[in-house]
């Protein structure tokens, strides 16, 4: 029995181990740009909430710089530059109902990410 427990202890600090180094060794292989900033003290305002009709718009009070919307599970479904415009309307090619993800970067490399609900047309 103190051998099985054992075994498993030492299962799991390398387990543990193993993972700080993987955590490490990809933080370290970040470069440049991926180093984004989060800004959460920026004023974002997406409407209609729930998106109904295949489109929203956003509005900021920074310049826009790229939009990306992913779906849950990670598939993006819109990407899009822009040239510092403040308000953007964004249409969707036929979304299916669910949550999103909108990825905001802004001219001065920060970003922000907020969540939408997507509700099917009648």
């Amino acid at each position: 029995m103190k051998k099985g427990l054992l075994f498993i202890f030492l299962v799991m600090i390398a387990f543990t181990l193993y993972s700080q180094k993987d955590t490490a060794l990809y933080s370290a292989s970040l470069t440049g740009r991926e180093y984004l900033r989060e800004a959460n003290n920026i004023s974002v305002t997406i409407y209609p909430v729930p998106v109904r009709d295949n489109n929203f718009t956003i509005k900021t009070d920074k310049d826009i710089s790229f939009v990306k919307i992913t779906n849950i599970i990670g598939q993006d479904i819109y990407k899009s530059r822009y040239s510092n415009q403040q308000t953007i309307r964004i249409f969707l090619d036929n979304p299916k109902r669910g949550m999103y993800l909108v990825t905001i970067l802004f001219t001065d490399d920060t970003r922000v990410v907020r969540k939408i609900m997507v509700e099917e047309t009648d």
